[in-house]
């Protein structure tokens, strides 16, 4: 068995999000732009000839097979390639901080590295699309303007920020949020430039608003300090300042039972730094 490999497996958050489309395929075109954040889930991976995946570590949620992480640690194997997969989870599921994709990446960067196949970034990004639409991003571990299904990346620069989270307790169901009728799927492409000037928003945020009480309530009392967005489909939701000691004094007031955490934006993954 090889040295245990010890991963970030970043959260994100969608700065916006417009959905401009919707393929024959069910899939929802879009443009968003993803920020990576210093937080995250944190995963060990150790090698092994036993030609099987074993996965450990916090309750996950559902049966190992259907784990993404597994996925994506099958997508590579092949031989007697095994490993031993361990979870510490941060990021909540259904809170639109994309744990689930991130943890596939880093399990695609992983193994490919431990297991010495080979593969590009831009194949694992392939491989990773196949899991989910939110998979390639995270492998190419980027803070990215990001089109298409979540596969058209271009890297971005961001000036450091830092983001106070809020999970209000909630799960949110991407697939019922990406079904609702009433979302809005055309809304018209728009520039880069277009977002930094402020003519942006998260067409999901109002349908999961009405669907969500305890997310329109996170949404208005976050508010009071900035300009507060869900992230994704939800539930979480944040808002920017300029430093950790701003983003701390307002983590501070939370009301309770709403968890709340400060992470700083990150424009490269620290995984892709450690496997460098």
């Amino acid at each position: 068995m090889s040295k245990p490999l010890r991963l970030l497996a970043p959260a994100k958050l969608n700065l916006f999000l417009h959905i401009t489309g919707r393929r024959a395929d069910g899939y929802h075109e879009l443009q968003s732009l993803f920020q990576l954040l210093d937080w995250g889930d944190t995963l060990s991976f150790a090698a092994d000839h036993s030609g099987t995946i074993g996965l450990s570590g916090d309750d996950l949620g559902l049966a190992a097979d259907d784990n993404l992480i597994v996925k994506a640690a099958r997508a590579l194997q092949h031989g007697d390639h095994g490993a031993r997969i361990h979870v510490s989870k941060c990021i909540p599921t259904g809170g639109g901080l994309g744990g689930g994709s991130s943890d596939a990446a880093t399990t695609l960067l992983a193994l490919n590295e431990l297991w010495q196949c080979g593969y590009s970034n831009t194949q694992l990004q392939h491989i990773g699309l196949q899991l989910g639409a939110d998979v390639p991003v995270f492998v190419a571990g980027q803070t990215a303007w990001v089109e298409g299904v979540g596969e058209q990346l271009k890297p971005v620069e961001l000036p450091e920020s830092w983001y106070l989270v809020i999970h209000p307790g909630c799960h949110v169901p991407t697939g019922e949020i990406f079904s609702a009728r009433e979302l809005t799927r055309n809304s018209p492409a728009i520039t880069m430039a277009a977002v930094f000037q402020g003519g942006h928003r998260n067409d999901c945020q109002e349908v999961v608003a009405r669907r969500y009480p305890e997310v329109a309530k996170a949404l208005n009392w976050l508010a009071k300090f900035g300009d507060s967005r869900l992230t994704g489909t939800g539930a979480c939701v944040f808002t920017r300042f300029d430093s950790q000691a701003a983003a701390e004094r307002v983590a501070e007031q939370v009301p309770a039972p709403w968890q709340a955490f400060v992470a700083r934006g990150v424009n490269r993954s620290p995984t892709l730094s450690v496997l460098s």
